[in-house]
């Protein structure tokens, strides 16, 4: 279909370029963001390609491109994308194209590093989405540490070594655990290709052991709850574009992983566990949005508030396991609901921590006490700030009220009270959402110490483009729909082989 490897040339077009730029200290603020902008824009339109030539009619995977890597191990060089892979590549290429376009009027040093790093990161990105070797698929997903664990290290905050060490410890535990069942599962099927994985006879005590390793190791990039402390330590030290990145994105990472490796191959262990693991998200759904609602940090609210809309993520994917046996197109509504949220969350998260990083360049501070008055001074910005926050809050007709829509109906299938608690968080997410809009946007501001200026032309594309897309998603799904309906019908078949 296309004459190049496109999903090679998605992961190692940005490594390369990211590469050059880390490696050239002096070609300039101008000349690195030139490059970065036109790597990241050639990126976007090779995803938008993918899209448009990807047959969402059948759900098996397309553009393929397999050829063995390390012969004695049995271990494979193979790309893959279905329905979910492609909807993640695309908001993988349309953020770091968005960051890009942000960071042009950004003032750091040693810039080109700097963007270098986003260039690198978007790429091993794009490896984690297609990789279907395990071994090639956990290189990529473990190397996602390296570039985001420097850009808040050398950019972050006062305190940005703690939080990078934090992330680390945290996020590397989880991926040995991994790495073990991958190795442990490769034996048993003579293949690190992970869909032979999908075709194992295992015990129910290995579907444990199995399902509580991966669980861990996906569940502490999501973040679930308790395994959450490290991320508003990291989002409150990244500069701007990295807490874009983390949270829009790099947190899709632990959804993705849990779909592709927990769902079809831990089927009877899930089956057991689910109503714990449903409980766990509630828990992240509920008592965290009562933490978002106490912060005083903007940055840490939306952190807080990440954690909160990823409990749906995580409940929509259990939700396939508690409704399995008895209501198989509920648990379908439940995952193509968890799908919709990642994406919906990945455009509203990335609008929320772009307007912070606006106001903090004004104020240079993120505490709500000293950021008032904003609408007096930037009301372009503070109109569009303000949809974001309703967004936030689910309100209908944008892409967050979707996702969550899907998951409360699929969980009303397995239990009135499960529904009733997830539709709660439509009340907490509004309360904290209207609490940072009504204390920092509105009030009686005649001095204007901060310096409020109205956004520039390029901060003005950047939030404009998501208030399009959050509105487009919100209005008609459908598109995303057509997208994911073949591939979740096909976890949905691998779970009933499993079960077989």
């Amino acid at each position: 279909m296309f004459d190049y490897p496109i999903l090679s040339t998605l992961i190692w077009l940005p490594i390369f370029v990211g590469l050059i730029l880390v490696a050239s200290n002096d070609i300039g603020k101008s000349l690195s963001t030139t490059i970065t902008l036109l790597t990241t824009l050639i990126i976007l339109i090779i995803s938008i390609k993918l899209f448009q030539s990807y047959d969402h009619s059948v759900g098996n995977l397309q553009f393929i491109e397999k050829f063995v890597w390390i012969s004695g191990l049995n271990i494979f060089y193979y790309l893959a994308v279905d329905g979910i892979s492609v909807s993640l590549v695309l908001l993988t290429s349309f953020i770091n194209f968005l960051i890009a376009i942000y960071a042009s009027s950004e003032d750091y040093n040693n810039k080109s590093s700097y963007l270098g790093y986003f260039l690198i990161l978007e790429g091993l990105l794009m490896g984690t989405f297609s990789a279907f070797d395990s071994i090639l698929f956990y290189i990529f997903f473990e190397s996602l540490l390296i570039p985001l664990f420097l850009i808040i290290g050398i950019w972050g905050g006062e305190n940005r070594k703690y939080a990078t060490i934090k992330f680390f410890l945290y996020t590397f535990f989880g991926s040995v655990l991994m790495l073990i069942s991958i190795i442990y599962l490769a034996n048993l099927a003579d293949s690190f290709a992970i869909e032979d994985f999908y075709y194992l006879t295992l015990s129910f005590e290995e579907e444990i052991f199995l399902l509580l390793a991966f669980l861990i190791g996906f569940g502490i990039k999501v973040p679930m709850w308790p395994v959450h402390t490290w991320l508003p330590d990291a989002h409150v030290e990244a500069p701007t574009s990295g807490s874009v990145i983390l949270a829009s994105v790099l947190l899709k990472v632990g959804g993705y992983g849990m779909i592709r490796f927990l769902l079809p191959i831990t089927t009877e262990a899930g089956i057991y566990l689910s109503d714990y693991m449903i409980y766990l998200s509630l828990i992240a759904i509920i008592y965290i949005s009562f933490v978002a609602f106490a912060q005083e940090d903007m940055k840490k609210l939306i952190a807080y508030s990440s954690v909160a809309h990823m409990g749906f993520v995580t409940m929509g994917i259990f939700l396939v396991f508690n409704l399995m046996g008895n209501n198989p197109t509920a648990a379908a509504i439940g995952l193509e609901g968890a799908m919709v949220q990642m994406i919906s969350h990945g455009l509203i998260s990335a609008a929320l921590f772009f307007c912070i990083g606006i106001m903090y360049k004004h104020s240079h501070s993120r505490l709500i006490k000293d950021n008032f008055g904003v609408a007096q001074f930037m009301p372009i910005f503070s109109f569009m700030m303000v949809f974001f926050l309703m967004a936030n809050s689910g309100l209908p007709g944008t892409s967050g009220f979707v996702g969550e829509f899907l998951v409360i109906t699929s969980s009303l299938g397995s239990s009135f009270l499960f529904g009733f608690l997830a539709a709660l968080s439509l009340i907490l997410s509004a309360s904290y959402s209207l609490k940072l809009g009504k204390n920092v946007l509105f009030g009686d501001n005649q001095k204007n110490s901060q310096g409020y200026l109205e956004c520039k032309s390029n901060e003005k594309i950047v939030l404009g483009s998501l208030v399009i897309f959050v509105l487009y998603l919100g209005i008609s799904p459908d598109v995303l729909f057509n997208l994911l309906d073949k591939s979740v019908s096909d976890i949905i078949s691998s779970i009933s082989l499993g079960r077989a």
